[in-house]
């Protein structure tokens, strides 16, 4: 059974920094591409942040393009996302996924991942 826990998701002040975690078991985490996803309430879940198998490719959300740093080790089955500058709009809850094929590419659709994280809130707050 694969799964995916998070982890690091909380509340910050504006202009903050938060790092969240997505540790996978129960997969080859080195063969699969991964990714950020979000959701706030009343719109539709967007891709944040994603990053292909080996770590060398990455794309992100226009929203969050040069604040937020996708990583990952593969040593230690886990993806990181970096979130810095934060935005009172960046409020939402964060989910990892794993990509459902072994692509060499940085998947970008929901459709291309099939096992999902339970999310970690963020809230921005002053």
């Amino acid at each position: 059974q694969v799964r995916l826990v998070e982890s690091g998701g909380g509340l910050v002040q504006p202009g903050g920094s938060l790092r969240l975690s997505c540790t996978v078991s129960g997969r080859t985490f080195s063969k699969h591409a991964m990714g950020w996803f979000r959701q706030a309430p009343g719109k539709e879940r967007e891709i944040v942040a994603a990053i292909s198998r080996t770590g060398i490719y990455s794309n992100y959300g226009d929203a969050v393009k040069g604040r937020f740093t996708i990583y990952r080790d593969n040593s230690k089955n886990t993806v990181y996302l970096r979130m810095n500058s934060l935005k009172p709009e960046d409020t939402a809850v964060y989910s990892c996924a794993i990509a459902s094929g072994e692509q060499y590419y940085v998947p970008t659709e929901t459709v291309e991942y099939d096992v999902w994280g339970q999310g970690t809130q963020v809230t921005l707050s002053s």
